[in-house]
């Protein structure tokens, strides 16, 4: 496992995504289920791949001299769809760290195993922030 430390250059990137979905994880497993992956893509009009996987993230970031927040969201209680590995999101952006920050995402539905998770993303993965969702 590796750690998450800053790694960017803030003044040399032109930009920084403050809100960027990780949608496919190293296992092949999606964010959301593919009801949700299609309404999405027509909601939003997006003829770009809707799976991005951190290191896909890491090299278009990288390629227009950008960083972003990486995320996933954990709706489980809401959607009875796993989210994707945070834990792998964090060890993506500690390989990618001069162009991703990772954020952490627990369902607050989960209770105190939410609790938990939020302090190993922060201590053993070096998250930098949460999206609590729903």
């Amino acid at each position: 496992m590796s750690r998450y430390e800053y790694g960017i250059d803030f003044t040399t990137i032109e930009a920084l995504d403050f809100h960027t979905h990780v949608q496919l994880d190293g296992c092949g497993h999606h964010a959301m289920d593919e009801v949700l992956l299609a309404t999405t893509a027509k909601y939003f009009k997006s003829s770009e791949d809707q799976n991005p996987t951190v290191d896909d993230v890491a090299a278009h970031y990288r390629a227009r001299n950008m960083a972003a927040v990486v995320f996933t969201v954990d709706a489980g209680a809401a959607t009875g769809h796993a989210a994707n590995s945070v834990e792998e999101i964090a060890e993506g952006a500690a390989r990618h760290n001069d162009v991703l920050i990772p954020f952490g995402s627990v369902d607050p539905w989960q209770g105190k195993a939410a609790v938990r998770r939020v302090h190993r993303l922060v201590d053993e993965y070096g998250g930098k922030g949460f999206k609590f969702h729903p």
